[in-house]
């Protein structure tokens, strides 16, 4: 009898819950809340997103050294004799010294006119380590003026930049005269001259001796 009773109840709680589990909020097992929906599970309109194409040819620094024709000095030391050696490269290129593999992929420096000097150099360090293999154990930016913004964290080798030889052009596209402390704008330009026509003010005299006797 108490096994038929048992089995009912079952059976009543499964027809009960025959709707469970459809369209309804997952809950967690550990805390019993409804999950959290998210924004891409949330229907959204047309997308804002356009995909255009770049040309690959064009310098977005116009005017500047193209980046296969830039020339990086770079500085290696290794920790263990303290020998400090001088590599030159260009993008594209590597040097190896001893066991360790230098890849120069970019270098940049900042503008003159721009109010921070930079000098950088996209480094990828690759050393052969205990089991006989090569493993790179840096890869990115590392800075001249700025050393502490990257480092490269191995025991026997350092690099850091110290040269990007590249050139710019004469000022920026958007170079704007700059003003003096006065407040007025400076410029290299020269005055012009008074048109056809026009009168130039007299430069004001003194008046004469005569003029004062006149007066008195």
């Amino acid at each position: 009898m108490t096994a038929r009773l048992l089995g009912g109840v079952a059976l009543v709680a499964l027809l009960a819950c025959g709707g469970c589990g459809k369209d309804q909020p997952s809950e967690t097992a550990a805390t019993g809340k409804t999950a959290p929906r998210t924004a891409l599970e949330e229907e959204s309109g047309p997308s804002d997103i356009v995909t255009v194409d770049v040309d690959q040819d064009a310098n977005p620094a116009a005017g500047a050294t193209p980046m296969a024709q830039r020339v990086a000095v770079l500085g290696v030391l290794n920790k263990r004799n303290g020998a400090t050696r001088e590599v030159t490269l260009k993008p594209g290129q590597a040097a190896r010294i001893g066991d360790a593999v230098i890849h120069l992929r970019a270098c940049e420096q900042t503008a003159p006119w721009e109010p921070d000097h930079y000098t950088g150099a996209f480094v990828q360090l690759d050393v052969k380590q205990y089991d006989a293999k090569w493993h790179r154990v840096f890869s990115g930016w590392l800075y001249k003026e700025r050393p502490s913004l990257n480092v490269v964290l191995n025991p026997i080798y350092d690099v850091w930049p110290k040269i990007c030889a590249m050139t710019f052009p004469a000022g920026g596209p958007d170079t704007v005269a700059i003003g003096n402390e006065s407040g007025e704008a400076r410029s290299s330009a020269k005055k012009s001259a008074p048109a056809d026509g026009d009168s130039t003010p007299a430069t004001p005299t003194e008046p004469s001796n005569a003029d004062d006797s006149n007066a008195r």
